[in-house]
């Protein structure tokens, strides 16, 4: 199972990860002034990710859905990423970047799978 992460930064700000069961993140969040609005950010991952639909913004024909929802967009670099967007149309957090639209939509169905989390300790930023 998978586990958020809270970290807060040098300069005093938090963000969370959501971290696979093998370690690796797969939705980060903004940044937040206080560690409140990173745990009400992953209140929103544990409520919005788990039934949202999926809309793929890099193919032909857009099939668009409400919010809440995962985007699939293509990034600058050429990588597929997701969002995920909350009711409120705001966008609660961001995948890595990946090689293929598959792999992509692999690491939107282990946020939904992993989307009820557990909150490990905060930790400070290296």
């Amino acid at each position: 199972m998978g586990k958020y992460v809270i970290t807060v930064s040098q300069k005093g700000k938090y963000h969370f990860n959501l971290v696979a069961g093998n370690g690796e993140p797969i939705l980060s969040s903004q940044m937040y002034a206080a560690r409140k609005g990173a745990v009400k950010g992953i209140k929103s991952v544990t409520k919005n990710a788990p039934e949202a639909p999926v809309v793929d913004l890099t193919a032909k024909n857009v099939v668009e859905a409400k919010n809440p929802k995962f985007e699939i967009f293509e990034g600058k670099d050429g990588k597929s990423y997701f969002r995920l967007i909350a009711a409120n149309a705001k966008v609660i957090g961001v995948s890595e970047g990946y090689n293929t639209i598959a792999a992509c939509k692999n690491g939107i169905k282990s946020v939904k799978k992993n989307a009820e989390s557990e909150i490990e300790k905060t930790a400070k930023a290296k």
